[in-house]
């Protein structure tokens, strides 16, 4: 297991899903975890974990997230962009929307997915390079998935993953002389809360939350890892190159995109 013990991380949208997953396990591998999300205050955390509320749509709340960070921990080691947006209200006036086609998807998905999803990890990413930039290390890791290069059954969704995939390459360009790593991370089917809640998945070959923190955290300890800068990377895969398990002991097979 990895010693994070000197590692400060901060988490962007750690209430639920992979994002809490994330959180949760490089706290128990000893970081100092700051997690954020509009409902953090309520997510199933271990109790080291500082939580601190934010809708990542408002600048000036992140904003005050960061300074808050400088003020305590003087540096940032580690930032994971699990900021997300679309998934809500997925029936309106009695029609699931999700499926629909792009000429008939309720415009608001557009806002909600590359505003408060891309545009989220942007503005997280400007101020996490402001104090990784003069410290000349660190690592931004984005989650993203398959939908970005094959379609997956809603074109926002495929536009907004896309858009993911091409800003960690793009930041990563410039943030390599600092050395300063970014990377996209695709993990497979996650066992998520929604997903669980929904029951109709074959989960054989599915993820914890936490699977995806094991990624990370192996990322955080490579002092390699600036090979990897600009990539996109599956957590299954980088599970059998690094020799890590799920927390159940099993190694998920890595999704292609044939799987889509």
């Amino acid at each position: 297991m990895e010693d994070l013990s000197e590692r400060i991380v901060l988490v962007a949208g750690a209430s639920r899903g992979v994002g809490r997953g994330v959180a949760a396990e490089l706290a128990h591998r000893g970081a100092t975890v700051y997690a954020t999300g509009r409902t953090v205050l309520d997510a199933d955390l271990p109790p080291d974990v500082v939580r601190v509320p934010c809708d990542h749509v408002d600048d000036d709340a992140v904003a005050r997230v960061f300074a808050r960070m400088r003020e305590e921990q003087a540096r940032l080691d580690v930032l994971v962009n699990s900021v997300w947006g679309g998934y809500e209200r997925m029936v309106e006036a009695g029609r699931f929307t999700w499926p629909l086609p792009f000429w008939e998807q309720p415009r608001w998905r557009w806002d909600a997915m590359l505003g408060a999803g891309v545009r989220a990890a942007f503005v997280a990413s400007q101020e996490a390079a402001r104090v990784m930039v003069p410290a000349g290390r660190g690592l931004i890791v984005n989650v993203s998935s398959w939908a970005a290069q094959k379609y997956a059954g809603n074109v926002l969704y495929g536009v907004a993953k896309a858009a993911t995939d091409k800003l960690t390459a793009e930041v990563a360009h410039e943030l390599r002389p600092h050395g300063v790593a970014a990377v996209t991370l695709y993990p497979g089917l996650v066992r998520t809360e929604a997903v669980l809640a929904a029951g109709v998945f074959d989960l054989s070959n599915s993820e914890s939350p936490e699977f995806t923190g094991r990624a990370v955290a192996r990322l955080a300890t490579d002092p390699r890892v600036l090979e990897k800068s600009g990539r996109v990377l599956v957590v299954a895969a980088l599970a059998l190159e690094y020799g890590f398990t799920d927390v159940d002991g099993k190694q998920p097979r890595p999704l292609t995109i044939a799987d889509v």
